[in-house]
């Protein structure tokens, strides 16, 4: 009859059993034979069969724009002209046919014969697929703790659980692979775990932030974040002693290794030497709450023999102390922390006069002590045992600074120099036994011998300054400060300082010296020029614009000079526009341009405006409140300004506060202005560090007005009279008023959130 069919090789999809169609035909013969004979079939009709059968698909070709607007189901298509005849109709006419019975015959045929192509018994129409629903929400539900406009408490709360939920998908992502089935929702073990390694991830990250305000905005973020940083903060710097109370420090930050505190600000020339403070408190915290400190600077601070004592036993891994301008001590505490703080990297004594109670005080190093980087002795008075220093800088094989006191013998100066090469910064005094012709060849020999020196800090006279020349072109830094060398000497010594960065001299260079330095130190960025005592100051405006055109580097001025003109800083601020700090201090206060005698104010104005990142400004001469509009409006990323006999009246110091947006420290000497600027700009002091005013139109009244206003401020009047406008009990009502009216001559201002000191002098009246 028929050939078995082969297998389908489709997959299960398209898959159909094999079947043969014997009985298929055998079915159809009898069926048409009865039809003819009229005789029924001998099988049962009434027995179904069930049959299979391999299907083919046709697969009708549809376009793209057609399967498209099928897929919408709000689209109808347009029906062609030639549409084909539908497969439902076909059976509707079937079924008239059946039930009105037209022909017995047909009905006979259509009763007994079986159309197995008829589609009775399979789906014609295919079940619509349902949409599915969209993701995205008609109304989006917040999470517990955020609105509208939520506190800050549900906030924190609400940011710390979205941290904690990113933060475990990172632990499962990260450490799934390595401890398989560690981390689940149910292990806390291991989840806690996990966030402290992450913690020390983000502690790491951490460190890598540039600056205390990038730090304290972190902290902000979050409470896990807040606490990370706390307990990361390995270095802190108070800039100002009275801002914070120590014990508040020690708590917020518990694993500091590095401080800097600073005490007076720095107008100090301007205050009393009993103004205020004492490190004594601050050290005391120190020693109870950070015991692994390692390095302390302080700065402008009073620092008694007990501190030194204290920091030699309290912290046994000490390694760092610098005490910058600061008073109090003598040599006695220093031969406490000779002794006590034996892995000792850094003593540094920067410019003050200690009390010489011990004169072997450096002998107290013990004889294992070899960890000395830095020593700087520079501001000791007596003669020393040089010999102690000797064994001291041999068995020191780091020491790269060194500088020295002006007491300090020619002859013991050249040993000291060929048992220490490796130096990079050497500082030397008036040298004792200056004017021997034969120590000149041995002092020669001695700084040929220091390779690798970078700074040099020069006191002694210019005898023996030819011995330096070996090494200048190697020199970064000169300074000259407390040198009498004439202009002649400091113009062969500079023209030989190719690589020159910074150079600190006296006026005596004058402008032809000013000259030799644009022409041969094109690396110079740092430029400081002080007066010479007694004042001689012969420079003008002819040298800084030499060095402002010849140094195409130079980034930082400090220039004292006795005349100068609205075209020259227009010329230098065209030169310098990279310029960061301008301090130009002309000797003779209200000091015109000395050719149009017209006030400063275009050069200030186009240093301002050609100068985008200048951080530091300091002016004098003829000012008027122009130039202070300028200012205002132009420099935006100012930090530290000094005016100094300048301005009409309150406009100026109004144009300052209401601009400036970066400032932080002011400071005004003998200018006309008023409170009245200082109360419509309160909330701008609240953002500065600091704002001295000496010899104002400011009264103590109007000092009680601004500590009313600004509660969070602390208000000094510093008391020239010792002690007169101290509150007194015993003074009546009409005293006082009388009192209010008395000028402040000395005002400074300062952010504060312990409140008023407790330790200030009668000099001193704080103001609320």
């Amino acid at each position: 009859m028929g050939k078995a069919a082969k297998g389908s090789r489709k997959g299960k999809k398209a898959w159909r059993p094999d079947i043969t169609t014997n009985h298929i035909d055998d079915y159809f013969d009898e069926s048409i034979r009865d039809a003819f004979t009229g005789k029924a079939s001998e099988t049962k009709s009434t027995d179904k069969t069930l049959v299979k059968r391999k299907i083919e698909k046709h697969v009708e070709k549809v376009l793209h724009h057609e399967s498209s607007l099928q897929k919408n189901p709000f689209v109808q298509a347009v029906p062609s002209s030639s549409s084909k005849k539908s497969k439902r109709k076909k059976k509707q006419v079937m079924t008239q046919i059946i039930q009105t019975g037209k022909s017995s015959q047909v009905d006979d045929i259509t009763s007994t014969l079986i159309d197995i192509w008829n589609n009775e018994g399979e789906a014609i129409d295919r079940p619509k697929k349902k949409q599915k629903a969209s993701i995205i929400l008609a109304i989006e539900v917040e999470p517990p703790g955020c609105s509208f406009n939520p506190s800050f408490e549900a906030h924190q709360d609400s940011l710390a659980l979205a941290v904690a939920s990113e933060m475990h998908k990172i632990y499962k992502k990260e450490f799934d692979p390595v401890l398989g089935d560690a981390i689940s929702d149910e292990d806390d073990r291991a989840f806690s775990w996990a966030a402290t390694l992450l913690d020390e991830v983000w502690e790491h990250i951490f460190s890598f932030l540039p600056t205390d305000a990038d730090r304290h905005a972190v902290s902000l973020v979050c409470r896990s974040w807040y606490q990370i940083e706390r307990m990361s903060r390995r270095k802190i710097i108070v800039r100002n002693c009275y801002a914070v109370a120590p014990a508040a420090v020690v708590r917020r930050f518990p694993e500091v290794r590095a401080a800097t505190i600073k005490g007076k600000p720095c107008f100090a020339d301007l205050l009393r030497s009993n103004w205020g403070g004492k490190a004594g408190k601050w050290i005391q915290w120190m020693a109870e709450g950070w015991p692994l400190l390692e390095e302390l600077r302080l700065k402008r601070m009073v620092v008694s023999d007990d501190c030194l004592e204290l920091i030699a036993q309290s912290f046994k891994n000490f390694r760092v102390l610098s005490l910058v301008f600061c008073e109090g001590f003598s040599t006695v505490g220093l031969a406490a922390i000779a002794a006590n703080c034996r892995n000792l990297k850094v003593l540094d004594l920067h410019q003050y006069k200690a009390k010489e109670n011990c004169i072997n005080w450096i002998s107290h190093f013990p004889e294992s002590f070899t960890s000395l980087v830095t020593l700087n002795i520079a501001c000791l008075d007596c003669e020393m045992n040089v010999s102690f220093l000797e064994r001291l800088i041999s068995r020191c094989p780091y020491l790269k600074t060194l500088r020295l006191n002006h007491a300090t013998p020619l002859e013991k100066l050249v040993s000291l120099l060929h048992r220490a090469p490796q130096l990079v910064d050497l500082g030397i005094g008036t040298l004792i036994g200056e004017g021997y012709p034969g120590l000149f060849s041995k002092l020669e020999s001695a700084f040929a011998h220091l390779k690798h020196l970078k700074n040099l800090f020069w006191k002694a006279g210019p005898f023996y300054l030819p011995a330096i020349y070996p090494i200048c072109e190697g020199l970064t830094t000169l300074h000259l400060f407390d040198s009498s060398i004439q202009a002649p000497e400091l113009s062969k010594v500079v023209s030989q300082c190719k690589n020159l960065q910074q150079l600190w001299v006296r006026d005596l260079i004058e402008d032809d010296g000013l000259i030799a330095v644009a022409s041969s130190c094109k690396l110079l960025r740092k430029l400081q020029i002080v007066p010479s005592d007694p004042p001689h100051c012969p420079l003008t405006e002819i040298g800084l614009i030499a060095v402002s055109s010849g140094c195409v580097m130079l980034e930082s001025v400090l220039y004292f000079c006795r005349q100068m003109t609205n075209s020259a800083l227009l010329t230098i601020a065209n030169n310098r526009p990279n310029l960061t700090c301008f301090r130009l201090c002309i000797v003779k206060p209200y000091t015109p341009d000395y050719i149009t005698q017209e006030p400063l104010d275009a050069g200030f104005g186009a240093i301002v405006e050609s100068c985008k990142d200048l951080r530091r400004l300091s002016m004098s001469g003829l000012l008027t409140d122009c130039v202070f509009k300028t200012i205002g409006a132009s420099a935006n990323r100012l930090e530290r300004l000094s005016v100094g006999f300048a301005g009409d009246g309150d406009a100026g110091l109004h144009y300052i506060l209401s601009g400036c947006r970066k400032l932080r420290m002011l400071e005004i000497r003998k200018c006309p202005f008023g409170i009245k600027a200082l109360l419509d700009n309160a909330d701008k002091l609240k953002t500065m560090r600091c704002l001295w005013m000496s010899s104002c139109s400011v009264t103590l009244g109007e000092c009680r007005l601004l500590a009313k206003k600004m509660p969070r401020l602390s208000v000094e009047v510093i008391d020239e009279n010792g002690g007169a406008l101290q509150s007194r009990r015993d003074l009546s009502r009409r005293d006082l008023l009388r009192r209010d009216i008395l000028p402040a001559k000395k005002l400074y201002i300062y952010n504060s959130i312990t409140g008023p000191r407790i330790d200030a002098p009668p000099s001193v009246l704080t103001v609320w």
